[in-house]
């Protein structure tokens, strides 16, 4: 049973390093952005759909599997349109900011404007979820 809490955790660990291995092959690694949101590939697609995959593999069609299926639905919906929909605002929060005076642009913090995720990254974390977990069971 540990391998339904252990699996996912490790599988979005891996998927979080390759994410990190693409930031250093193209040059834009940061510490600071290592653990934020974006980025290909997705770690959070990775997480609940090796979940789902393993309760999957291990329960077969049952109540459980439902539960985490719908819970990785809703996780790769919302990161595509509710943390798209913050990036839009803080990329317009953030343009408004700049175009206040010097004297009152320092007042309001920079937002982060990488927090959404595009189809393709999804994708792929989702892909690799489910992948890197089939061979532990």
């Amino acid at each position: 049973m540990y391998q339904l809490f252990l699996v996912p955790i490790i599988v979005s660990l891996i998927v979080h390093g390759i994410k990190m291995i693409i930031d250093l092959s193209k040059k834009r690694f940061a510490w600071s952005k290592a653990f934020g949101y974006g980025g290909m590939p997705s770690s959070h697609a990775a997480l609940v759909t090796s979940l789902a995959t393993a309760v999957y593999l291990t329960q077969g069609p049952s109540v459980a599997f439902a539960i985490s299926f719908i819970l990785a639905a809703i996780v790769l919906r919302d990161a595509l349109g509710l943390r798209g929909y913050l990036s839009l605002h803080a990329r317009v929060l953030n343009k408004l900011i700049k175009d206040l005076p010097d004297e009152e642009e320092f007042k309001y913090p920079f937002l982060p404007e990488q927090v959404s995720h595009t189809f393709s990254q999804l994708l792929i974390g989702a892909v690799l979820g489910i992948i890197l977990t089939l061979p532990f069971f």
